[in-house]
């Protein structure tokens, strides 16, 4: 079950490759516990070798852990933030940390990224 994350701010997610607005950012349930998850209910991952507000994570690692793009205009707030990645695009961060999706989680509530290599871990609400 989807249940609205609580924060003062309204955090429009967008997906990487996506023109559209999706739901506010959301908690959801996997079989690892609870988990930031996208409009989508995909669960969201943070990258344990990201520099504080920063990313890491690009090129072919950007197409295995595509990261949670924000619009040019967002803001942040309640825990969220927005970083700039390399070549200028704008991603998701929540507690500083960046966020991104798992390509081999393919339904709502799949958590298949989580301790991946050790590195890669469910952004935790």
């Amino acid at each position: 079950m989807l249940k609205p994350l609580a924060c003062a701010a309204v955090l429009a997610v967008f997906i990487t490759g996506t023109a559209h607005a999706a739901d506010p950012a959301m908690t959801g349930t996997t079989a690892k516990g609870p988990a930031l998850v996208d409009s989508k209910g995909m669960t969201l991952y943070v990258f344990d070798k990201d520099p504080a507000g920063g990313s890491a994570c690009n090129d072919a690692c950007a197409q295995n852990w595509p990261p949670l793009i924000a619009p040019g205009d967002a803001k942040a707030g309640g825990g969220f933030s927005v970083i700039t990645r390399t070549g200028g695009a704008k991603q998701w961060a929540y507690k500083g940390k960046a966020l991104y999706l798992w390509v081999k989680d393919v339904k709502p509530g799949d958590a298949t990224g989580d301790g991946f290599r050790g590195v890669w871990h469910i952004a935790k609400p």
